[in-house]
């Protein structure tokens, strides 16, 4: 393998790999967009849509912590041999 050859391959591979990070900066540039739309788009609710929202992100958060106690209740009757 000669040094051209290396010298090469090597700028070959930092291309690909320049291409490959543009896209993922792209992406995240994209999602970060999207993000700052939405939270514009929530601040310009209404006082009630937004009571309306944050009472579903709570409920939501219930939910979650529900299951969450569920199995850990569960892994205590398992260890304790109660199964």
């Amino acid at each position: 393998m000669g040094i051209k050859k290396f010298f090469k391959d090597a700028f070959a591979d930092m291309k690909a790999s320049a291409k490959a990070q543009h896209e993922v900066d792209k992406a995240n540039f994209a999602a970060a967009k999207a993000e700052s739309k939405a939270q514009w788009e929530e601040a310009k609710m209404s006082p009630k849509a937004r009571q309306a929202k944050m009472q579903e992100e709570r409920e939501e958060q219930i939910k979650k912590a529900n299951e969450r106690k569920a199995v850990a209740e569960e892994r205590i009757k398992k260890a304790k041999g109660e199964n």
